[in-house]
């Protein structure tokens, strides 16, 4: 069974796309939540390398966040997607200000 990040909208969407041709089935639709983006693991990539620069352990970061080692090493790995009250919790945890840029794709 393929694990999913699927939260209650994300239900709402697969049961909207039932029966709409040209969507993708729910199973396809599953699939393509179970797989993490290139954005997604810019994301871990760029968690873990603040980390680092910061001289923090994951354990260290944990309890600056009042969390778990194991929700920071998930963090890290990509295997859930923070949301952005976590990111600021991050950053503040390694002394740090949460910046989000766009960059044109040339479209």
């Amino acid at each position: 069974m393929v694990r999913t990040r699927c939260n209650a909208a994300c239900e709402s969407e697969v049961k909207n796309r039932k029966g709409v041709p040209g969507s993708l089935s729910e199973v396809e639709f599953r699939a393509d939540l179970s797989e993490p983006s290139d954005v997604e693991h810019a994301l871990a990539e760029a968690i873990v390398k603040a980390r680092g620069s910061a001289g923090l352990t994951q354990q260290e970061v944990a309890q600056r966040m009042q969390t778990t080692q194991s929700n920071i090493a998930r963090l890290e790995a990509g295997r859930t997607i923070p949301s952005t009250r976590t990111l600021k919790k991050f950053a503040a945890a390694i002394g740090a200000r949460l910046s989000i840029t766009f960059e044109r794709t040339g479209l």
